[in-house]
């Protein structure tokens, strides 16, 4: 499962009907790739459809959904919003990386 603080459900559902998404219906895809300083980074989008494979969570009222490869590098992940003099933007406080870079977008285990 994947976790969402409660300022990152404000910023979700503000950033989703900016883009005219509606957070009661659609969802929040979370995803890993290939890249990143580290090995590995992470990929959030809205989404409209859920597709074969997908696994789906629902936590704090944001609908998110995983596909089956990227769910095992982001079981028990926590997605936060951070709006600090460092900058602002999401942040994932994954407990399977063992190694994250300086932008905090890239990880590996």
């Amino acid at each position: 499962m994947i976790k969402v603080s409660e300022t990152a459900k404000k910023k979700v559902i503000e950033l989703m009907t900016d883009d005219g998404f509606d957070a009661a219906q659609h969802f929040v895809r979370v995803g890993v790739k290939s890249g990143g300083c580290s090995g590995l980074s992470y990929d959030l989008k809205f989404d409209k459809e859920e597709l074969e494979g997908d696994k789906v969570f629902e936590d704090n009222g944001v609908k998110i959904i995983v596909d089956k490869k990227s769910f095992l590098y982001l079981i028990g992940t926590t997605l936060e919003y951070s709006g600090g003099l460092n900058g602002s933007g999401f942040v994932f406080n994954n407990p399977n990386a063992n190694r994250t870079c300086g932008c905090g977008e890239s990880f590996s285990l």
